[in-house]
């Protein structure tokens, strides 16, 4: 494989990425869009590597900073734009209730730092936020874990869908 033609793929990705999260002004669209543009990392770390795959994410994160919403930044630096990487990661364990329990981790830790950094430092009372009063926060990472465990479910789709569909293409395009 060539390196201009890893660069050019991962160039290209990063874009749509910042693309998709640049859309996430748009109402309703702020926990979504991170969610899919995450996704297009998947191309990245199955035909380039993880190497360069973490390399397109600080690239877009630090991106993301200064151009995007900040709550959609916010989850997709600390959850959904390294979650696939991470994924590849963890997938490697051979036990399955360990493996899940390592993503249950993973993604309770993420949601934990991102309600910090929402809550504490970019000043959104998420207590306020709905109708449960104290117990908010529990109602919201019990949601979030189950976003989680679909989206898990998603990218794994996804992964074979691309192998399966769209892999041929992709290397044909960028002489991979």
């Amino acid at each position: 494989m060539k390196k201009t033609s890893k660069i050019a793929l991962c160039g290209v990705l990063a874009a749509v990425e910042l693309v998709v999260l640049l859309a996430a002004y748009f109402p309703y669209l702020t926990y979504a869009l991170p969610a899919l543009a995450g996704a297009f990392t998947i191309p990245v770390v199955v035909d380039v590597g993880k190497k360069h795959a973490w390399i397109m994410f600080s690239v877009v994160s630090v991106l993301s900073f200064f151009l995007c919403e900040k709550e959609a930044m916010v989850f997709y630096i600390l959850f959904f734009g390294h979650y696939p990487i991470i994924k590849s990661y963890i997938e490697q364990i051979k036990s399955k209730p360990v493996c899940l329990l390592i993503k249950f981790i993973c993604a309770t830790v993420c949601f934990a730092i991102a309600y910090y950094l929402t809550t504490f430092v970019m000043g959104i009372d998420i207590e306020t936020v709905g109708d449960f009063g104290k117990y908010t926060s529990i109602v919201f990472l019990v949601m979030y874990d189950v976003v989680f465990f679909v989206y898990d479910i998603a990218l794994t789709r996804i992964v074979g869908l691309y192998i399966l569909k769209f892999r041929k293409q992709v290397r044909k395009i960028f002489y991979l």
